[in-house]
């Protein structure tokens, strides 16, 4: 009989959760059910369901929902909630669940699993583990059962295809802010077999990566992502909620964070501001604010990975991309190309960074180019800089708060938003390392690095008069080149 009552439940976990544990007694004393966010959560989890009609034989659209949230408003909970659901209404469900940490996952994520599986109808069903970090079905243990597993990069593979064909392979990620790219990556390929599931939960601790971008970036129109703010639930100290707008401002980084479930405009780490770049994406600019300024053309080469080669180039508040290119070790070819973009651009200066760089400035001795080499590793003269590097940045920093215009180009933007800093004891601005970088997910930030370039060197410009570079820049836009090729 209560196999029966579960299958009535497939599609409607918000019922299974009012059905399975018993509200109003015991621990759950004072409560009469999910929270009103959780309700309405599951609710569209299972309006998803339904939309898609498994039939248990056909793959169908992967289901991924999740929710930014204030501290406090019961994410754990729905977690379990979920997992029991899942469990209990598809024989031969397979999961794995992650966390930011192992002691999030074992103290507090798989400790609420435990607890809530306890408590549920259908708890006698299944062993748990909390040592081992396992849930199995009592006489299905192989084939009917969910893991935890940490989200470090080296146990990726653990994330690959769960092969639950003719059921629900699922996901769960808890503080998912802090969850490697790569981790997210490895489970996307998992999403293919039966009915998958993926959910993702967390505060919006960072700027930057896959969590972000599900919510409010590239990747939002895969997700179902919502918002929920502290003070909407019933759990958060709510006296305490309005002590801290009180001190910080209602909309200040460590409200948006920690109340209303939002992403910071400037992570703990992150140099450079989401709020600096968002007002600097797709700027137009008029050509007298300008084309009074230097044109500094830049190259960052690329000769190994998945790094691409990026030709750039700034004139005052302007930033331009001219060409980005896959990895090339023939710096013939790379420095006739910069050649021609020197000559059709009437480029002031060309910088390169010296570490891909140096083959591409011997050939173009041979073209009569005298192109500058840049290392990133040398010394600054800016004497709060660790290097050269750190001080570029920090150029390119100052530039979008003043007014800097970059093209709506989301790998830039992703570029801009990506390098943290490093504590140092003498407090100089020091960067992480891009193998850093690469370590946490985020690619080698190519295209940043031809926009920090550009402030290696002060440049004087060669360019003659005003009103002369008003009428070349002009001419120079489509619209005039078409009528007078039309003329």
């Amino acid at each position: 009989m209560l196999a029966e009552d579960m299958g009535r439940f497939y599609a409607d976990p918000v019922g299974f959760a009012r059905y399975a544990y018993e509200w109003g007694k015991g621990e759950l004393a004072g409560f009469h059910g999910p929270d009103d966010w959780q309700c309405d959560f599951l609710a569209d989890v299972g309006q998803l369901v339904r939309a898609r009609n498994f039939d248990g034989v056909n793959p169908v659209a992967p289901i991924r929902m999740g929710a930014v949230s204030g501290h406090g408003v019961g994410k754990s909970a729905l977690v379990a909630m979920l997992v029991d659901w899942i469990m209990s209404t598809r024989p031969f469900a397979k999961g794995v669940i992650t966390a930011n940490t192992y002691e999030q996952l074992a103290t507090k994520t798989w400790a609420e699993i435990a607890k809530w599986t306890k408590r549920c109808i259908t708890g006698h069903w299944f062993d748990v583990s909390t040592g081992a970090l396992w849930m199995r079905h009592k006489d299905f243990a192989e084939s009917w059962r969910v893991d935890g597993q940490t989200c470090k990069e080296h146990n990726s593979e653990a994330f690959a295809g769960l092969h639950a064909v003719n059921s629900t392979p699922f996901y769960i990620f808890d503080e998912a802010s802090a969850v490697p790219d790569k981790i997210w990556e490895v489970a996307e390929g998992g999403t293919t077999d039966g009915e998958p599931m993926w959910f993702a939960f967390g505060n919006g601790t960072r700027s930057t990566g896959r969590f972000r971008e599900a919510c409010v970036g590239r990747f939002k129109h895969m997700w179902n992502m919502r918002a929920i703010d502290s003070r909407d639930c019933r759990l958060p100290n709510k006296a305490l909620i309005k002590e801290w707008i009180e001190t910080y401002g209602l909309d200040s980084d460590f409200v948006k964070v920690r109340v209303r479930g939002m992403f910071p405009s400037l992570s703990v780490k992150q140099y450079i501001s989401t709020d600096d770049v968002d007002r600097a994406f797709g700027k137009i600019l008029r050509p007298e604010q300008f084309v009074f300024a230097p044109k500094i053309l830049t190259l960052d080469n690329a000769w190994e990975g998945d790094d691409e080669g990026v030709i750039g180039l700034r004139q005052g508040l302007s930033f331009r991309i001219l060409r980005t290119f896959a990895k090339n070790d023939n710096d013939i070819w790379v420095a006739t190309l910069l050649a021609q973009f020197e000559d059709e651009e009437k480029a002031d200066a060309v910088f390169i960074d010296g570490g891909y760089g140096t083959g591409v400035v011997s050939a173009g001795r041979t073209l009569g180019r005298s192109w500058r080499l840049v290392w990133f590793s040398e010394e600054s003269t800016d004497p709060g800089c660790l290097n050269k590097r750190a001080q570029m940045w920090k150029g390119t920093r100052d530039w979008l708060k003043e007014g800097g215009a970059i093209p709506a180009d989301q790998v830039l933007y992703n570029d801009l938003i990506g390098p943290e800093t490093v504590p140092r004891l003498d407090g100089k601005l020091q960067l992480e390392s891009k193998q850093h970088m690469k370590e946490r997910g985020l690619p080698s930030p190519g295209r940043g690095d031809s926009l920090a370039l550009s402030f290696a060197h002060p440049v004087a410009s060669k360019s003659s008069s005003y009103e002369e570079m008003i009428m070349e820049q002009r001419n120079n836009q489509p619209e005039a080149r078409y009528w007078s090729e039309r003329r």
